[in-house]
Protein backbone atom coordinates (compact mmCIF):
# COMPACT_ATOMS: atom_id res chain seq x y z
CA UNK A 1 0.00 0.00 0.00
CA UNK A 2 1.33 3.43 -0.92
CA UNK A 3 -0.59 6.69 -1.10
CA UNK A 4 0.93 10.09 -1.79
CA UNK A 5 -1.30 13.00 -0.80
CA UNK A 6 -0.99 16.74 -1.34
CA UNK A 7 -3.06 18.82 1.05
CA UNK A 8 -3.43 22.47 0.14
CA UNK A 9 -5.38 25.60 0.90
CA UNK A 10 -5.11 28.90 2.68
CA UNK A 11 -3.88 29.48 6.23
CA UNK A 12 -6.59 28.91 8.81
CA UNK A 13 -8.68 26.49 6.72
CA UNK A 14 -7.66 23.35 8.62
CA UNK A 15 -5.24 21.70 6.18
CA UNK A 16 -2.85 20.67 8.93
CA UNK A 17 -5.74 19.24 10.97
CA UNK A 18 -6.62 17.00 8.02
CA UNK A 19 -2.97 15.91 7.82
CA UNK A 20 -2.97 15.13 11.54
CA UNK A 21 -6.11 12.99 11.29
CA UNK A 22 -4.82 11.06 8.25
CA UNK A 23 -1.42 10.61 9.90
CA UNK A 24 -2.99 9.36 13.13
CA UNK A 25 -5.13 6.84 11.21
CA UNK A 26 -2.10 5.62 9.24
CA UNK A 27 0.15 5.27 12.28
CA UNK A 28 -2.55 3.35 14.11
CA UNK A 29 -2.47 0.88 11.20
CA UNK A 30 1.31 0.53 11.64
CA UNK A 31 1.93 2.21 8.30
CA UNK A 32 4.96 4.33 7.57
CA UNK A 33 4.32 8.03 7.20
CA UNK A 34 6.36 11.04 6.13
CA UNK A 35 5.11 14.60 6.04
CA UNK A 36 6.52 17.87 4.76
CA UNK A 37 4.73 21.17 5.29
CA UNK A 38 5.11 24.46 3.50
CA UNK A 39 3.47 27.49 5.06
CA UNK A 40 2.96 30.76 3.27
CA UNK A 41 2.41 33.80 5.41
CA UNK A 42 2.19 32.87 9.06
CA UNK A 43 -1.11 34.70 9.36
CA UNK A 44 -4.40 33.58 7.89
CA UNK A 45 -4.55 34.11 4.18
CA UNK A 46 -1.18 32.70 3.10
CA UNK A 47 -0.98 29.45 1.16
CA UNK A 48 -0.45 26.22 3.09
CA UNK A 49 0.63 22.96 1.53
CA UNK A 50 1.57 19.61 2.98
CA UNK A 51 3.01 16.48 1.36
CA UNK A 52 1.80 13.39 3.17
CA UNK A 53 3.19 10.01 2.17
CA UNK A 54 1.76 6.78 3.59
CA UNK A 55 3.10 3.32 2.83
CA UNK A 56 3.33 -0.23 4.10
CA UNK A 57 7.04 -0.06 3.16
CA UNK A 58 9.66 2.39 4.46
CA UNK A 59 9.53 5.85 2.85
CA UNK A 60 12.81 7.51 1.99
CA UNK A 61 11.68 11.05 1.18
CA UNK A 62 8.93 13.26 2.50
CA UNK A 63 8.55 15.06 -0.84
CA UNK A 64 6.22 13.87 -3.57
CA UNK A 65 7.78 13.98 -7.05
CA UNK A 66 6.10 15.65 -10.02
CA UNK A 67 3.40 13.33 -11.35
CA UNK A 68 3.53 11.23 -8.18
CA UNK A 69 0.53 12.31 -6.08
CA UNK A 70 -2.40 9.93 -5.87
CA UNK A 71 -4.68 12.53 -4.27
CA UNK A 72 -4.91 16.30 -3.94
CA UNK A 73 -7.17 17.47 -1.13
CA UNK A 74 -7.73 21.20 -1.46
CA UNK A 75 -9.69 23.58 0.72
CA UNK A 76 -9.60 26.10 -2.12
CA UNK A 77 -10.18 25.42 -5.86
CA UNK A 78 -7.40 27.62 -7.24
CA UNK A 79 -4.93 25.97 -4.87
CA UNK A 80 -5.95 22.57 -6.29
CA UNK A 81 -4.91 23.79 -9.75
CA UNK A 82 -1.56 25.02 -8.43
CA UNK A 83 -0.56 21.45 -7.53
CA UNK A 84 -1.84 19.63 -10.64
CA UNK A 85 1.73 19.07 -11.97
CA UNK A 86 2.26 16.75 -8.98
CA UNK A 87 -0.90 14.70 -9.64
CA UNK A 88 -0.75 11.30 -11.36
CA UNK A 89 -2.73 11.07 -14.60
CA UNK A 90 -5.42 8.97 -12.91
CA UNK A 91 -5.14 10.73 -9.55
CA UNK A 92 -8.00 12.25 -7.58
CA UNK A 93 -8.73 15.89 -6.78
CA UNK A 94 -11.10 16.48 -3.89
CA UNK A 95 -11.69 20.20 -3.48
CA UNK A 96 -13.90 22.81 -1.99
CA UNK A 97 -16.02 24.48 -4.67
CA UNK A 98 -15.92 27.81 -2.85
CA UNK A 99 -13.05 30.20 -3.62
CA UNK A 100 -11.14 32.05 -0.94
CA UNK A 101 -10.41 35.25 -2.84
CA UNK A 102 -7.41 36.59 -0.99
CA UNK A 103 -5.66 38.13 -4.01
CA UNK A 104 -6.87 40.97 -6.25
CA UNK A 105 -6.41 39.05 -9.51
CA UNK A 106 -8.16 35.83 -8.47
CA UNK A 107 -8.99 33.88 -11.65
CA UNK A 108 -12.54 33.62 -12.95
CA UNK A 109 -14.28 30.62 -11.34
CA UNK A 110 -15.54 29.46 -14.73
CA UNK A 111 -11.93 29.05 -15.87
CA UNK A 112 -11.01 27.14 -12.70
CA UNK A 113 -14.05 24.88 -13.04
CA UNK A 114 -13.27 24.21 -16.72
CA UNK A 115 -9.72 23.19 -15.82
CA UNK A 116 -10.98 20.87 -13.08
CA UNK A 117 -13.57 19.39 -15.46
CA UNK A 118 -10.73 18.19 -17.73
CA UNK A 119 -9.50 15.82 -15.02
CA UNK A 120 -10.70 12.21 -14.83
CA UNK A 121 -11.42 12.12 -11.07
CA UNK A 122 -12.71 15.23 -9.31
CA UNK A 123 -15.01 15.73 -6.36
CA UNK A 124 -16.08 19.36 -5.81
CA UNK A 125 -18.19 20.21 -2.80
CA UNK A 126 -19.55 23.36 -1.24
CA UNK A 127 -18.19 22.27 2.12
CA UNK A 128 -18.63 25.64 3.77
CA UNK A 129 -22.37 25.68 3.06
CA UNK A 130 -22.74 22.02 4.04
CA UNK A 131 -20.97 22.73 7.31
CA UNK A 132 -23.24 25.70 8.09
CA UNK A 133 -26.42 23.86 7.05
CA UNK A 134 -25.59 20.90 9.28
CA UNK A 135 -24.52 22.78 12.40
CA UNK A 136 -20.79 22.05 12.12
CA UNK A 137 -19.48 25.40 10.80
CA UNK A 138 -15.92 24.84 12.05
CA UNK A 139 -15.61 21.38 10.47
CA UNK A 140 -15.73 22.07 6.73
CA UNK A 141 -12.23 20.63 6.40
CA UNK A 142 -13.38 17.30 7.86
CA UNK A 143 -16.28 17.19 5.39
CA UNK A 144 -13.65 17.35 2.65
CA UNK A 145 -11.68 14.57 4.36
CA UNK A 146 -14.81 12.39 4.42
CA UNK A 147 -15.26 12.94 0.69
CA UNK A 148 -11.63 11.90 0.13
CA UNK A 149 -11.82 8.73 2.24
CA UNK A 150 -12.15 6.21 -0.61
CA UNK A 151 -9.41 7.86 -2.67
CA UNK A 152 -7.10 7.71 0.35
CA UNK A 153 -7.54 3.96 0.79
CA UNK A 154 -8.03 4.35 4.55
CA UNK A 155 -10.99 2.64 6.16
CA UNK A 156 -13.72 5.02 7.25
CA UNK A 157 -13.73 3.64 10.81
CA UNK A 158 -9.98 4.28 11.10
CA UNK A 159 -10.56 7.97 10.28
CA UNK A 160 -13.35 8.11 12.86
CA UNK A 161 -11.04 6.62 15.49
CA UNK A 162 -8.32 9.11 14.55
CA UNK A 163 -10.77 12.01 14.95
CA UNK A 164 -11.64 10.76 18.43
CA UNK A 165 -7.97 10.64 19.43
CA UNK A 166 -6.96 13.92 17.78
CA UNK A 167 -9.85 15.98 19.16
CA UNK A 168 -10.47 14.20 22.49
CA UNK A 169 -8.77 16.94 24.52
CA UNK A 170 -11.20 19.49 23.05
CA UNK A 171 -14.24 17.68 24.46
CA UNK A 172 -17.06 15.45 23.29
CA UNK A 173 -18.93 18.20 21.40
CA UNK A 174 -15.92 18.88 19.15
CA UNK A 175 -15.35 15.15 18.58
CA UNK A 176 -19.01 14.60 17.66
CA UNK A 177 -19.10 17.63 15.34
CA UNK A 178 -16.10 16.27 13.45
CA UNK A 179 -17.51 12.71 13.29
CA UNK A 180 -20.71 14.23 11.85
CA UNK A 181 -18.67 16.24 9.32
CA UNK A 182 -16.75 13.13 8.25
CA UNK A 183 -20.07 11.33 7.64
CA UNK A 184 -21.39 14.28 5.59
CA UNK A 185 -18.33 14.10 3.35
CA UNK A 186 -18.58 10.34 3.01
CA UNK A 187 -22.21 10.68 1.88
CA UNK A 188 -21.11 13.12 -0.83
CA UNK A 189 -18.48 10.78 -2.41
Amino acid sequence: MKTDIILCGVGGQGILSIATIIGEAAMNENLYIKQAEVHGMSQRGGDVQSNLRISSEPIHSDLIPLGGADVIISMEPMEALRYLPWLKKEGWVITSATPFKNIPNYPDMAVIEADLDKLPHVIRLDIEQQAKDNGVPRSANVILLGAAQKALGIEYEKLEDAIRRVFSRKGDAVVEANIKALALGRAAQ
